[in-house]
């Protein structure tokens, strides 16, 4: 082999192996770019959640808007929502009085007395909204009649006027001492149709609901020391 075949071959495997040496970053960078992509897809891509829990299981600790709370499966209405860990909401119901979940296995009531028995609790994150006590005293009265009457045992009725966003409710309140008891109603419909009431408080960053017939205005204290305890069984016991 001559000396310029030599020099030539010899060129050559110099050039490969700078170009294999400049290469060998870009490789790298481009597997750790990939790698990156890929875990943070992996992190991210969304998933079907698993099976609900069984209706049977012990107390659910679940969150909401970073509230913690303890639920019974057998109270949760929506199978999704019957799993552990951070939901944006909960809808849950209860049998009254005895405040236990449902029996799926009971005989269900005949249709016209099945919203008379039960009380049903929303929590779901309070975000941006104001809270009720704050709207009492600020939204309410906006739209309210000037004067409340008298209610029953001991209750006042303050109606909401015709026209405004909270026509054909009132604000039902405990005369003596209004931060005990308040709650808003629609009134009792035509026909078989119950009034509802709401009874609504913030716990730090979650809002709860609690809604019940009208009609048991009758028993608002019962009602009222009802809700008391329940709240309570929901919220975990401090360490």
């Amino acid at each position: 082999m001559s000396s310029t075949h030599i020099g030539r071959w010899a060129r050559r495997g110099v050039h490969g192996r700078t170009r294999g040496v400049l290469l060998l970053p870009l490789v790298i960078l481009f597997a750790l770019v990939f790698g990156a992509v890929g875990y943070i897809g992996y992190v991210l891509w969304p998933r079907w959640p698993g099976p609900p829990v069984a209706r049977d299981a012990p107390l659910l600790p679940i969150t909401v808007a970073g509230v913690a709370f303890n639920v019974p499966p057998a109270a949760l209405r929506v199978p999704v929502q019957r799993r552990p860990g951070a939901h944006e909401r909960v809808d849950l119901s209860y049998l009254w009085p005895s405040l236990e979940p449902p029996d799926p296995a009971a005989a269900a009531p005949p249709a016209a007395t099945r919203t008379f028995e039960r009380l049903f609790v929303t929590i779901a994150a309070a975000g941006d909204a104001m809270p009720p006590a704050e709207r009492v005293k600020a939204i309410y009265p906006r739209y309210a009649v000037p004067e409340p009457v008298a209610g029953p045992s001991g209750l006042a009725v303050l109606a909401f006027r015709a026209g405004t966003p909270y026509q054909g409710e009132d604000l039902v309140y405990d005369a003596v001492e209004p931060d005990r008891f308040l709650v808003r109603c629609s009134r009792n419909g035509a026909g078989p149709t119950p009034g509802t009431c709401r009874y609504e408080r913030r716990i730090e960053a979650a809002d709860l609901v609690v809604r019940f017939p009208r009609d048991w205005l009758n028993d608002w204290r019962l009602v009222a020391g009802g809700i008391e305890r329940l709240i309570k069984s929901l919220r975990p016991l401090p360490s």
